[in-house]
């Protein structure tokens, strides 16, 4: 049975399947109608924290059994799980606020399920990170979700520092008693010209975004306690153009000239290799010409 039709046959209900569903990150009206049913259709549903999610089923009239499967009990949790699904049962997996496995417990179940065999299924819906950069107002033609960065001072500046060369919005999420430590670390080491933008209760009651230049947000969180609490999604800015080719895109398009290759097809493997701008390339690659 290819994965096409496992998908059809389980939504059919002729077999076990594991049902990846997406909730509210604070506001409980922001979950889907197809989110509603499966909960309500499921017959068991595996969720990060059953206190929390118990809250959200009672709202919607919900009343399916819940399985806590958690960061600390996932691994051992799987097999029973597993053995629902070879039942013919359906099983939905839900986390406390937004998409599951996204910086969230989840993809240990999953690769567990798809490894015997039983297909996934995943209910698109509310994200933390997407929702805060469709608000952000930054230009974003790439961006790099990285999630929590490390807890301890120094490793956090040393993946701080490892990013700062990509060339893409930088996506973080952030807890309420290191958020401003974070931020620190992110102005001390990334350029001051880059913008920041501090998504904070997203969907909830206080919810705040804002955008200013790097250099001026920890200033702007200290002027006020209540601009630190709350879970945080911190977007920085792309870094600033650099002047002229980065080093490793000009010795890249070096080589390819060396090597006889036509400017144009030169310029070409160099853009997809490196990333730099191709008329930047183009230009250098005259230059290197004339020189020669």
């Amino acid at each position: 049975m290819d994965q096409d039709t496992e998908v059809a046959a389980a939504a059919g209900g002729m077999t076990g399947a594991l049902y990846v569903v997406a909730t509210p990150l604070g506001n409980l009206a922001d979950i889907t109608l197809r989110a509603l049913e499966t909960l309500r259709g499921a017959d068991l549903i595996a969720a990060e924290d059953t206190r929390h999610s118990r809250h959200l089923l009672q709202a919607h009239g919900i009343g399916t059994k819940l399985l806590a499967v958690h960061e600390h009990n996932e691994a051992g949790a799987a097999p029973r799980i597993l053995e629902r699904l070879r039942a013919g049962e359906k099983v939905a997996l839900i986390t406390d606020a937004g998409t599951p496995c996204i910086s969230d417990p989840g993809s240990r179940l999953v690769a567990a399920v798809q490894g015997a065999g039983f297909p996934v299924i995943p209910l698109p819906g509310p994200n933390a990170a997407i929702a805060a950069l469709s608000a952000s107002g930054l230009d974003v033609p790439h961006f790099l979700f990285h999630g929590f960065l490390p807890t301890k001072p120094t490793a956090r500046r040393h993946a701080i520092e490892g990013l700062k060369a990509v060339r893409a919005v930088l996506v973080f999420y952030e807890a309420p008693h290191r958020v401003i430590e974070t931020v620190a670390d992110l102005a001390a080491v990334l350029e001051p010209e880059r913008e920041i933008v501090l998504a904070r209760e997203l969907t909830k009651l206080f919810e705040t975004i804002a955008r200013m230049p790097l250099s001026e947000a920890l200033a702007w969180i200290n002027a006020d306690a209540n601009r630190s609490r709350g879970e945080f999604v911190l977007i920085v800015s792309a870094p600033p153009a650099a002047e002229g080719l980065d080093p490793e895109a000009e010795r890249v398009l070096k080589l390819l000239l060396e090597e006889g290759l036509p400017v144009k097809q030169a310029v070409k493997l160099a853009t997809g290799i490196t990333g730099a701008a191709k008329n930047a390339l183009y230009q250098r690659a005259l230059e290197i010409g004339r020189e020669g």
